[in-house]
């Protein structure tokens, strides 16, 4: 009788590439095939609350997770695509047991270089919607920057980043024609970038 070997397998995902403002979020999850976590789905269907309690149990019983950032700076520096690869890799690096198998949502992997993980890696198209450990990982990035995002309402106040999460909603559009760019505010991206030219030009 074969006995059947799991694989540790690594989902990556990342939340925040779109908004005007923020750190763009990645987070890594190795799942525990004895600890399974039933409701896991792509976290832009699920409800806050959900998030919110699905990420607890994804915390509790995953074989491990991980969850790191790029920051505006380098967002701007280094564009939202390589930022976004630069988080999935320091989420990856984070993980205390080493991956078997990697598989990223999206059509683009991190470069495998340096992380020391002997692997195959595999970018999964709509993968936080079919692969739950990518679906994991959506969740928990997310979540986490949500609460991160909130906390920051406090420090730039009159965004409501709290509510929209720098994403360009008209109010926070309205918003950022009134009080001009922050510093939490992509200056890579043009609605920010032209506001800024404009509050120079005053």
């Amino acid at each position: 009788m074969k006995v059947q070997v799991r694989l540790r397998v690594a989902g990556v995902d990342e939340a925040g590439r779109g908004p005007l403002a923020g750190p763009v979020v990645a987070a890594a999850v190795i799942l525990d095939p004895r600890r399974p976590i039933r409701g896991l789905a792509d976290s832009k269907v699920l409800e806050p609350e959900e998030r919110e309690r699905l990420a607890l149990l994804i915390r509790e019983r995953a074989l491990c997770h991980s969850v790191a950032w790029s920051d505006v700076e380098e967002i701007d520096s280094i564009n939202i695509f390589q930022a976004t690869m630069l988080a999935m890799r320091r989420a990856l690096l984070g993980l205390r047991v080493p991956p078997q198998r990697v598989v990223i949502d999206g059509n683009r992997c991190p470069c495998p270089d340096g992380l020391g993980f002997e692997c195959r890696y595999q970018a999964v198209v709509k993968g936080d919607a079919t692969v739950p450990s990518i679906s994991a990982a959506s969740i928990l990035a997310k979540t986490t920057r949500d609460a991160l995002m909130r906390d920051l309402d406090g420090r730039y106040p009159g965004y409501s980043l709290s509510k929209h999460k720098g994403y360009a909603t008209r109010v926070h559009v309205a918003a950022l024609t009134e009080l001009g760019p922050s510093l939490l505010h992509r200056r890579s991206f043009s609605p920010v970038g032209m506001r800024l030219i404009d509050s120079e030009e005053l």
